[in-house]
């Protein structure tokens, strides 16, 4: 993700007031009043009806997906067989694109098998056909929730992460995101999403031994990790594996590890074109610090040959210094008693998840023991000839070679952070105030 520090207002919620029913009402009179009409589509899903998701879809084979679980939807009889749906159809989702991703299954469509964005545009069409389904048994606004989130968490590997018994395999924990930014450019693809699509259950041969990669991929949606999201998903996880780290989409022509994560959001438009400018908020906010820090090896991983791009320690931050009133950039990192206004990562949903994984990371009381940190990939370009997000292509070449270039040099720096765990304590690798960086 961006480091983009553009600052949006806070978009405010609006309190509905609901009637109590009365008292004499009957149960049928009761259920009725619960009953919902189906929902709109979201900002999000309603991209679905532009020319390059469709194409994407097609190009995919995945533009069956959504009319396919229509149909199975539409054969529910009752909400409890509408979840067993739902949840079954998500997880196929998820692993019909890790299949595509790894080369398993055939290859339909001409769309090369690395990307991700046939994932994407297939569950938007899916959960657009949740929200706008209105089954003869009737549905609750909280029964249309609860499905919508049953779908989230199936289609993106979220409950699906298994780890094999016994002590002789390393378990590797990593994360993805969607695309964003995709009123500026439809097309957009997100190399942390399709890392995780090639890397989910696949076993890394290291100098230690192997290692088990287990993915999830997460939304681009304030509102979801307001909600717990990520930590709904890994908090069962962190205290069985051996690394955990979030990937996602930085700056161009290089990968960062970055140091420093701050408890703060900056007010860049998700994918559902909202914003948020606050303190990111966490369970027992009393006892939340304005900054984590990476456990990862940065050093190892700094000096390391992962891959073409390179790679650098990033300690920088933006901070308001304890006493102070505006932001300063600290190159060097925060200083004591300082308020975050930006981590290494920025402070948008990169950042943030970043913060949440490190902080449920200390707060399990693993800190000692669990490297855990963020890794921003470079960010994924077209080639030349085919940057006008009007009339270029959905793909090309170059655009597909970056890609699978991104995808190899995150497994490499995986490799490296796994080797490098039992290998004694971090190594200083830059002065203080200094960005540490070399080429890979």
């Amino acid at each position: 993700m961006t480091s983009l520090n553009v600052r949006i207002g806070i978009l405010g919620f609006a309190l509905l007031a609901g009637l109590a029913a009365p008292a004499t009402a009957s149960a049928t009179e009761t259920s009725a009043a619960t009953e919902t009409s189906a929902a709109p589509p979201t900002v999000e899903e309603q991209r679905l009806d532009r020319a390059a998701p469709q194409e994407i879809l097609r190009r995919s084979g995945f533009d069956s997906v959504a009319p396919e679980f229509a149909r199975a939807l539409a054969g529910a009889r009752s909400y409890a067989q509408a979840e067993r749906i739902v949840a079954r159809e998500g997880s196929q989702l998820w692993r019909r694109a890790v299949d595509r991703a790894q080369g398993r299954g055939p290859a339909v469509g001409d769309l090369s098998r690395d990307d991700d964005r046939p994932l994407y545009w297939a569950r938007l069409g899916m959960t657009r056909e949740v929200r706008g389904w209105e089954p003869e048994f009737g549905l609750t606004a909280a029964e249309r929730a609860r499905l919508l989130d049953k779908l989230e968490q199936s289609s993106r590997g979220q409950n699906t992460i298994r780890y094999p018994h016994g002590k002789d395999m390393k378990r590797v924990l990593l994360t993805g995101f969607d695309p964003f930014t995709l009123d500026r450019d439809v097309r957009i693809s997100n190399p942390s999403g399709a890392t995780a699509l090639a890397l989910d259950g696949t076993v890394i041969e290291t100098a230690d031994g192997p290692a088990r990669v287990e993915t999830a991929v997460f939304p681009v949606r304030w509102q979801d990790f307001a909600d717990g999201m990520v930590e709904r998903a890994l908090r069962p996880h962190l205290p069985q594996v051996d690394l955990v780290t979030t990937v996602s989409q930085g700056r161009v022509g290089r990968i960062d590890i970055e140091r420093t994560n701050g408890a703060w959001r900056g007010g860049f438009a998700d994918n559902e074109n909202l914003s948020r400018t606050e303190t990111v908020p966490v369970a027992d906010p009393a006892s939340q610090p304005q900054w984590t820090s990476t456990t990862l090896p940065y050093a190892r991983i700094v000096a390391a040959s992962t891959g073409r791009f390179p790679v650098y320690d990033n300690t920088s931050v933006t901070e308001i210094p304890a006493g102070g009133t505006g932001p300063v950039v600290r190159p060097g990192g925060p200083t004591p008693g300082s308020t975050a206004r930006a981590g290494g990562g920025g402070d948008y949903l990169s950042n943030e998840i970043a913060y949440r994984v490190t902080l449920l990371r200390d707060r399990l009381g693993l800190h000692d023991r669990l490297p855990a940190g963020h890794v921003h990939t470079p960010v994924l370009q077209f080639g030349a000839g085919n940057t006008d997000p009007a009339t270029g292509a959905v793909t090309d070449p170059e655009f597909v070679r970056n890609r699978l270039d991104i995808i190899a040099q995150v497994r490499a720096i995986v490799t490296v952070a796994v080797e490098a765990k039992d290998s004694g304590p971090e190594a200083a690798d830059s002065s203080p105030g200094q960005e540490a960086g070399a080429a890979s």
